[in-house]
């Protein structure tokens, strides 16, 4: 399916004041419940990576997930599931990182990658960069070398891209 068909856009519904006011939530499931637009959401993800040796691709939990797998098996890599603290069974390796009020842990099973295995990252929202640049540090303390940051959408005034200075940014749908 070619990506540029459909107007992936058009499948996000923005809902005003949600979780609480002053936020335009994103919401990605219209874009899920229409075969033909995830289709084409995957193969944008995919576009230009095909012939890039991707051995694994990696997403940070939850929404990340539902493209990750996709797009993993698109490009015949792994995937590599980046959890919350807590919810992965192996040794681990684990990450703290700042959010705007508090902090969050991410963790990732230490043999996860080989080393020096090419990795593209991959989550549904580029916002503030914290959660990305994080997951990149995680995959990058195990040996993953990074090969690009993928998202499917873009929320440019928070100005995210500032956390991810040095890698190569993809975006599906710049909002």
């Amino acid at each position: 399916m070619n990506p540029e068909t459909i107007d992936l856009e058009k499948h996000i519904r923005c809902i005003a004041d949600w979780p609480k006011k002053g936020i335009l939530f994103r919401d990605i499931t219209p874009l899920l419940a229409d075969p033909k637009a995830l289709s084409a959401a995957i193969d944008a993800f995919c576009a230009g990576y095909e012939s890039a040796k991707i051995d694994y691709v990696a997403a940070v939990e939850a929404r990340g997930f539902i493209f990750g797998a996709a797009v993993a098996e698109k490009l015949n890599a792994g995937f590599v599931p980046i959890r919350k603290k807590g919810k992965l069974p192996a040794e681990t390796e684990s990450i703290t990182y700042d959010l705007e009020y508090g902090t969050d842990t991410l963790e990732v099973h230490r043999d996860a990658v080989k080393p020096s295995a090419n990795v593209l990252m991959l989550d549904d929202l580029l916002a503030t960069g914290g959660t990305m640049a994080a997951a990149c540090e995680l995959i990058e303390k195990i040996g993953g070398k990074i090969v690009a940051v993928a998202f499917l959408i873009e929320l440019p005034e928070l100005h995210g891209r500032e956390k991810l200075k040095g890698y190569d940014i993809k975006v599906v749908i710049p909002c």
